[in-house]
């Protein structure tokens, strides 16, 4: 994989302090843990960098941005002639024809699930597994639409289920698949795994694990109008109508989410300033064509807003017409600081005496995490995890400062230790994931307690916390 074009912040000219000053507001917010940020300028990195434990090779699960890259797979496929934006949704599923009798749901055209305008007044995601729960899109569609599909939007995972199935129906491959020589070679994107579900397709609204550095190149695409190093890989009538508001929002602004409030493409978001991806819990591909800039960020937080709100504040009063003129020393000063990003570990101390055993759920089950049974603390403090059958050991000896990285069945990184004589409490970072999971064991009655710092939205046992094995 060849790496992206670097520069110095001035020499694109971006002020290093706008970036510092970024840096600074992202660290400072208590409910924000950023993980890695790339920023590009004229098609050059001027700032990367990953908080360890996260590191720059791992990917990161992206939830909803996976759709702005189910969209790119449907550009192509429009490109090529196997799918057309103004044929019904039904006429790609011939074998549902006689069960879809609601009129809105046989108007339903392609489009439309592609815009989050399928008629439906809010999301149908529970209403469609109960419909079906083996074949989303016949559950989907058996959910009668509340208006004429074109007319109101709804942020809607069926929708774009159905876009991602009739794009994996056409072409007889897998996302991924489409995807590689397609995208994912041409941009140099390495190894990328989309979560499946029990019929095998790819969900296509969710579920991607990639790079930060995929993030960017996915953008850099975009900016460019669908080209890459001079070649056309998408129609630039592709990427004007997915970045344009195809469907606006009716209802008044949430709160303060301002920047979901200014109307949606082709699984892209319109915000303030430029066009998005997102995904759940802070991922985002930001791209400002004003600017000729783009700014992928992975992190964990409820307040997304408040990432693009620091966006704004900071980074976009940072871009200048030209180069800035300096002795290198902000430049390099940021350089310094994004080569020794780091999150802070738990803190905890070395295993008292009598301290090995196992310890199971207080009150006989863990609500967060019910596959999780049991605790092991061997006489070497180490700590292993008993989860659906599966052992997942720790390898951390409480009480080591730092994070410790394990890199086996499921890539975690753990940090803490014993609190007290009675109290051993742990964060586990699952690094292809968001999440952390803050466990406590309590030595006087050998129980536990787990919850997860912000909800996994793809459930299951722990070993489903990674990106899907090939294979």
């Amino acid at each position: 994989m060849s790496s992206l074009p670097t520069s110095t912040p001035a020499a694109q000219g971006v002020d290093a302090a706008g970036i510092q000053a970024f840096l600074d507001a992202l660290e400072a917010e208590p409910h924000l843990e950023p993980h890695s940020l790339m920023l590009l300028r004229h098609g050059h990195v001027v700032a990367s960098g990953w908080w360890a434990p996260y590191a720059p090779d791992r990917p990161h699960l992206l939830y909803s941005l996976s759709k702005s890259f189910t969209a790119t797979a449907a550009g192509f496929a429009v490109a090529e002639g196997l799918i057309r934006l103004d044929d019904p949704v039904i006429s790609y599923f011939p074998e549902f024809e006689a069960d879809i009798t609601d009129p809105r749901s046989r108007a339903m055209l392609v489009r439309h699930v592609a815009s989050m305008a399928s008629g439906h007044e809010e999301e149908t995601l529970d209403r469609a597994r109960a419909q079906d729960r083996d074949e989303l899109v016949r559950g989907f569609l058996l959910v009668p639409p509340d208006r004429d599909p074109g007319t109101v939007f709804a942020y809607n995972q069926p929708a774009t289920y159905t876009l991602a199935a009739i794009v994996q129906r056409v072409t007889g491959q897998k996302l991924t698949e489409y995807l590689r020589p397609r995208l994912f070679e041409p941009l140099g994107i390495g190894e990328v795994a989309w979560i499946a579900d029990r019929r095998g397709r790819e969900l296509g609204f969710s579920g991607l694990h990639a790079t930060t550095d995929a993030v960017a190149r996915l953008g850099q695409l975009y900016l460019r109008g669908g080209e890459w190093e001079g070649e056309r890989l998408l129609a630039e009538s592709w990427v004007a109508e997915a970045t344009r508001v195809q469907i606006a929002h009716e209802a008044p602004p949430v709160g303060d989410w301002a920047d979901w409030q200014q109307g949606y493409g082709f699984q892209f978001w319109i915000a303030r300033h430029g066009y998005r991806g997102d995904g759940a819990y802070g991922q985002f591909c930001v791209v400002l064509p004003e600017q000729d800039a783009v700014l992928a960020i992975t992190s964990e937080t409820l307040d997304m807003q408040k990432v693009l709100d620091l966006v704004w504040e900071h980074l976009l009063p940072a871009f200048g017409a030209g180069p800035l003129p300096g002795d290198g020393a902000a430049d390099a000063a940021l350089a310094d600081r994004l080569a020794r990003l780091a999150l802070p570990p738990a803190e905890g101390k070395t295993a008292p005496a009598g301290s090995t055993g196992v310890f199971t759920p207080s009150g006989g089950t863990c609500a967060d995490q019910p596959t999780l049974t049991a605790i092991e603390v061997d006489p070497g403090g180490r700590v292993t995890l008993m989860d659906d059958g599966d052992r997942l050991e720790l390898g951390l000896a409480a009480g080591d400062s730092g994070w410790t990285v394990v890199d086996e069945s499921v890539p975690v990184a753990v940090s803490g230790g014993w609190t007290d004589e009675e109290t051993l409490a742990l964060d586990l970072a699952f690094l292809e994931t968001p999440h952390h999971l803050l466990v406590t064991c309590s030595l006087g009655d050998r129980t536990f307690t787990a919850r997860w710092r912000t909800q996994p939205l793809h459930g299951g046992p722990l070993r489903r916390m990674r990106a899907p094995r090939s294979g």
